[in-house]
């Protein structure tokens, strides 16, 4: 049985209608990231598989449960990261997890989570004073100190440098590895394609498209090739030469038209070749998962 199981969900706000006939499934060991634009319906159709937003119409099951009318039991099993605040500012990491941790009949060990979210340099700091990084650390420790079977995350990398970014992606891996379900909504679609087992898009409401990264790269994303050189090129020669558009994007590295066929790859060192330039990098196949959200949403595809 699914961990987390929606049908036709929709929410209204008034005479707005948030969230439209939203459908969608995590096991339990996956991860599935939404994506969406600014207002497109993702945090409303997170807040109501949570509990926290009323439904007009659907279901909404959250290890069986309904999470609304059986939320005492719901919030036992389910934890939650939420983007920003939420924790006192004077409070330091070890009182915050200290509290927390009294709220559930077996916890996990405080100093585990400390150590988990690297955080024994500033468990004693207030909060206010803690960096971004550490922040959103401290946030991961707190929605796992109840050993939730349903992990619910909000930006969980936002502000978070590349170091920690890589300590939240391999505790979020190992927490899917133990079995729990988790659900994340993120705009750094390079996490999203590292981190997701599956990826829904939600636009206007809706989901517009689904599948693992590589799935919806195959689907909507457009072949194109990117190549840096040792030196600059003549973009308007190359592009004439080539009988396709060649962008400069910038420190001497360039991209060609949209759906480039493979061959062009033959064509671009022997004209390079040709013009004594050495080719430093290439690289060739579909469009990044950035790319394909972007022609998604924007309606191309």
């Amino acid at each position: 049985m699914p961990s987390i199981e929606v049908n036709d969900l929709w929410v209204r706000y008034g005479d707005r209608e948030a969230v439209r006939g939203v459908s969608l499934a995590v096991e339990p060991g996956r991860i599935l990231c939404v994506l969406g634009r600014n207002g497109a319906g993702k945090t409303s159709t997170i807040e109501a598989i949570e509990g926290y937003r009323r439904i007009a119409k659907g279901t909404v099951r959250v290890l069986g449960l309904d999470p609304a009318r059986q939320r005492r039991e719901v919030v036992k099993k389910i934890g939650v990261m939420l983007q920003v605040g939420g924790i006192y500012p004077r409070m330091n990491p070890r009182q915050a997890l200290d509290l927390y941790a009294g709220f559930y009949d077996d916890p996990v060990p405080v100093d585990e989570l400390v150590k988990l979210a690297e955080l024994g340099s500033a468990q004693k700091t207030p909060y206010r004073f803690l960096s971004g990084g550490e922040k959103q650390r401290l946030a991961l420790a707190l929605a796992l100190v109840g050993r939730p079977d349903v992990l619910f995350l909000d930006e969980p990398t936002a502000g978070v440098d590349a170091a920690g970014k890589q300590q939240i992606r391999t505790a979020v891996a190992d927490m899917a590895r133990a079995g729990v379900a988790v659900l994340l909504t993120t705009h750094e679609l390079n996490e999203a394609e590292r981190l997701a087992d599956s990826i829904a898009v939600i636009d206007e409401g809706r989901i517009i498209a689904e599948g693992t990264p590589t799935e919806l790269r195959e689907r909507f994303g457009k072949q194109t090739v990117v190549f840096r050189t040792a030196s600059a090129i003549d973009v308007a020669s190359f592009s004439q030469r080539l009988g396709l558009k060649v962008t400069d994007l910038g420190d001497n590295s360039y991209r060609l038209g949209e759906e480039a066929p493979p061959s062009i790859v033959g064509s671009i060192t022997a004209l390079l070749a040709e013009q004594r330039i050495d080719l430093v990098e290439m690289n060739a196949g579909r469009g990044s998962l950035e790319d394909v959200f972007l022609e998604i949403t924007n309606g191309e595809a």
